[in-house]
């Protein structure tokens, strides 16, 4: 009896069913020291105990996406091991700050299931909550993957697709207990632009790029404990390449948005994304956003909805005449961040 772990096919998923992810994980100062050495990360609230002391906090939570990527990170085993693509997100929700010393795992369950018309592959929807050392959710998300099949003979389960939200709402985002922008520093932070200064509609254009080299993903990949083959394993692609993990595009991209956001501090749900294309070692991300909605969602706190775009070419192009994205679009990433009113 092999003692190795092949990871799930298609036809072992159970509507229903929870799976408990393997390792838990706690995180340190080292992961924030080492996420800022991956990508230009600048923002204030994350930089500086000092700083998220004046904004309420009791220091400097760990960055959003530290939560998100460990939280993915310990669920690829089971979920996307054998995934052809990760096709999409939704519904996530930040529930509360992630601080140096907790300890994370991860529990998903399945809540639907499609199998492909070619009988080889089908798609899994897993809700997937991240808790603390405390039980307490940190973050819980929608996220669907078209999985391949062990065996194409098997039976093809009911058709369930799962009826989700479009957008996380307002009134449904958590703001972190104590926070406050009363005393926020907006030298310190780095720019003066608060949400009251963005226009729905308005489009930004973060100007600097970022060219990814092979060793720094697949650093940030083991540190999320990413294990899925298509990032590490050359020979697991006809191409010969290595895929990038699209969480270190999502991150590269927020990172680079701080040049026209930098106030845009804390991440309080992400509404929809899509890898949209690819991405390579070489390959040079510039970062572009328009602003979809806002709203006040306490006493000097506003949520702007942002779309966050990353790609090889140039800013606010991203679909053709056909309605698909261009290919040098890597990202489209929908969510809501908190920021001074």
């Amino acid at each position: 009896m092999s003692k190795t772990n092949p990871g799930r096919f298609f036809e072992d998923y159970r509507l229903g069913e929870t799976i408990r992810h393997a390792v838990p994980r706690t995180v340190a100062e080292g992961e924030r020291a080492l996420y800022h050495a991956l990508y230009p990360q600048r923002f204030a609230l994350y930089s500086s105990d000092a700083f998220a002391l004046e904004c309420g906090l009791d220091g400097a939570p760990l960055d959003d996406l530290i939560v998100f990527h460990t939280v993915f990170g310990k669920t690829v085993p089971d979920v996307s091991l054998n995934a052809v693509a990760n096709l999409g997100y939704a519904e996530g929700r930040f529930l509360k700050p992630v601080f140096a010393g907790d300890t994370l795992r991860s529990e998903s369950e399945v809540i639907g299931l499609k199998q492909n018309s070619n009988g080889k592959s089908g798609v899994v929807w897993v809700r997937t909550t991240g808790y603390d050392q405390t039980d307490a959710p940190v973050l819980r998300y929608v996220r669907w993957v078209m999985v391949r099949k062990r065996d194409q003979s098997a039976p093809a389960p009911e058709t369930v697709i799962p009826d989700l939200a479009p957008t996380v709402a307002a009134e449904e985002l958590v703001v972190p207990e104590g926070l406050s922008f009363d005393g926020y520093d907006f030298d310190l932070a780095g720019e003066r632009h608060r949400a009251a200064d963005y226009e729905i509609g308005e489009t930004i254009d973060h100007v600097d790029g970022v060219t990814i080299e092979e060793a720094e993903h697949m650093l940030a990949t083991r540190l999320w404990q990413n294990t899925a083959k298509v990032h590490f394993d050359a020979t697991h692609r006809e191409d010969g390449k290595r895929l990038i993990y699209g969480g270190h595009v999502i991150s590269l991209a927020r990172a680079l948005s701080f040049n026209g956001l930098a106030n845009a501090q804390m991440i309080a749900a992400i509404n929809a994304g899509a890898h949209a294309n690819p991405c390579f070692a070489g390959d040079t991300v510039r970062a572009w956003s328009e602003v979809l909605d806002k709203a006040e969602v306490a006493p000097g706190i506003a949520a702007l909805r942002l779309r966050l775009v990353a790609t090889r070419g140039a800013a606010f192009a991203l679909r053709g005449e056909d309605g698909k994205y261009l290919p040098d679009v890597m990202l489209d990433l929908d969510y809501w961040v908190l920021m001074p009113a």
